[in-house]
């Protein structure tokens, strides 16, 4: 997703069989069409990408625990203005991570999802309209943890609803990685 244009093509053509993605659809194709979508300023939402990361025999995920948030969540954040979506997702998984090496799962988008970000004293809530992509990184690579995390670990697929209090949108990544 070189472009915002390339986004809007992807997002027309995205298949999925879970019905709170399909919603989802029209709104980002709505929100899109705001100049400003890709800055983190932008209100009542802004766009921002992750990344959902499995070892090499899709048995484990790799989670950060973010410290602002105080949740377990997949590598991602703001694309502060970079319309180059997949850029960002890759930038915050270097940045979030230390992983270089990555093998893209699938080609092009693999889940999306809206979700609220709380109230802070500097911020008021807001939504992050995530676009998020697969890939696969071998377990064995050292892993660095970011300013912005508590912790970083690979876990298991069969520990990560429990870890994320069923996090609906988490658990949805975990069934697409099955298909895959």
């Amino acid at each position: 997703m070189k472009s915002r244009e390339e986004l809007v093509r992807s997002l027309e053509a995205y298949c999925t069989d879970f019905k709170e993605e399909e919603e989802f659809i029209s709104q980002f194709l709505h929100l899109l069409q705001s100049p400003r979508c890709f800055f983190r300023d932008h209100l009542p939402g802004h766009i921002t990408a992750s990344a959902w990361i499995a070892d090499e025999n899709k048995t484990h995920a790799l989670l950060v625990h973010h410290s602002k948030l105080d949740k377990w969540l997949q590598p991602g954040g703001h694309a502060d203005g970079d319309e180059n979506i997949l850029q960002v997702a890759i930038q915050e998984v270097n940045e979030e991570t230390g992983l270089t090496n990555l093998i893209h799962l699938t080609n092009g988008v693999f889940d999306i999802d809206i979700h609220p970000i709380p109230e802070r004293k500097d911020f008021p809530q807001h939504l992050h309209y995530d676009i998020r992509f697969a890939f696969i990184a071998a377990r064995r690579t050292e892993l660095k943890i970011s300013d912005e995390s508590n912790d970083l670990k690979w876990i298991s697929l069969e520990d990560v609803a429990a870890l994320t209090q069923q996090n609906v949108s988490i658990l949805r990544m975990i069934k697409k990685l099955r298909l895959s």
